[in-house]
């Protein structure tokens, strides 16, 4: 089986400003695994972000993969919904 190739680099963490600006205590780090975990349910079969936001995609779709709008992705991740669940 050939080698997941790097299609990319996905930010998907939120960023202190995010925090800041709702103001409350949150387990940030699962917060990101959240994140991560759905985002990786939304990208077609044979494409996978790891946790450094590098994305990898299987040689077969790689090409497909190079052409995935992220930030569309990400906008069907329902961030508010992860925040509740993991408010301190």
């Amino acid at each position: 089986m050939a080698e997941p190739i790097e299609v990319g680099i996905v930010s998907y963490t939120l960023s202190a400003d995010v925090y800041e600006r709702i103001g409350a205590d949150f387990d940030t780090e699962a917060v990101d695994d959240a994140i991560l975990a759905r985002l990786n349910q939304l990208v077609p079969r044979g494409v996978v972000v790891h946790r450094n936001g590098k994305a990898f995609a299987d040689p077969a779709v790689a090409d497909m993969a190079r052409g995935i709008d992220w930030a569309h992705l990400l906008s069907q991740v329902d961030v508010d919904q992860i925040l509740a669940d993991h408010s301190r």
